[in-house]
């Protein structure tokens, strides 16, 4: 990994909760660490089709967290991709501590962000040092291609680490649609690794690619023994490639 890049965690659910304050703390204190600001920066893209409500939920649980992290708070309103092209927001980018991208539709954060200047700008920050974490449909949106849970077909991601694809909440999915899981482990691209990432836990790459959180995260496809799986504390030997 480049040693000046910032740490990068996918994760399965429960951005902005209590239970993953610690790992948020980690992440943060990774990024300031590297020269980066106390500055926690939320992007709710993922909500951008949903209502005025949702959002605000989205906001109010996202300074909450920050508060408790003691952080001062950026929430990016980007909800339509001329916002991607906000001078303003991407200027609030600037030296972030972390930069999270919480939950909703994997597809509409790529409609929204790919290939904006905003979108270069988390690139610049991640590989001077910023943490950047994306929950759930954040998490899915990091690849090249978003596996279809509620939908059969596959879309494409942003492509910021081009051979993972994602599946959150693991846990609860599998009770819910084991025949679908199965069928993305099938169709899921030769050379990637498939992984489903539980409900509050998260695959944290720092210097190594580690389980973080309070359940654990399969690798379905893409090591030579598939399907694996992983508990907190252990690491994962993923061959990692960035865009």
């Amino acid at each position: 990994m480049n040693s000046e890049r910032g740490a990068l965690a996918l994760v399965g659910s429960g951005e902005y909760l209590t239970q993953m304050q610690e790992i948020e703390s980690d992440l943060l204190q990774g990024g300031i660490s590297r020269g980066k600001s106390n500055t926690f920066v939320q992007i709710p893209t993922g909500a951008g089709q949903e209502s005025d409500d949702r959002i605000e939920f989205w906001k109010a649980r996202g300074a909450a967290q920050a508060e408790r992290l003691n952080a001062q708070c950026h929430f990016l309103p980007i909800l339509k991709r001329e916002d991607a092209f906000n001078e303003q927001y991407i200027n609030q980018l600037s030296n972030a501590g972390l930069i999270y991208f919480s939950g909703g539709d994997p597809g509409y954060i790529t409609e929204v962000f790919g290939e904006t200047p905003l979108w270069n700008k988390i690139k610049q920050e991640f590989d001077s040092g910023t943490s950047l974490a994306g929950c759930s449909a954040g998490a899915m949106a990091f690849g090249s291609k978003i596996v279809g849970i509620r939908k059969s077909h596959v879309q494409s991601g942003l492509g910021l680490i081009p051979n993972i694809e994602v599946i959150p909440h693991y846990d609860k999915f599998l009770g819910w649609v084991p025949d679908r899981i199965a069928s993305i482990a099938l169709r899921s691209d030769k050379g990637s690794y498939l992984l489903g990432i539980d409900e509050d836990t998260a695959l944290v790459l720092t210097d190594k690619w580690r389980v973080q959180g309070r359940a654990k995260v399969h690798v379905l496809k893409g090591l030579p023994d598939s399907p694996q799986t992983f508990a907190s504390g252990e690491e994962i030997n993923l061959l990692q490639s960035f865009a």
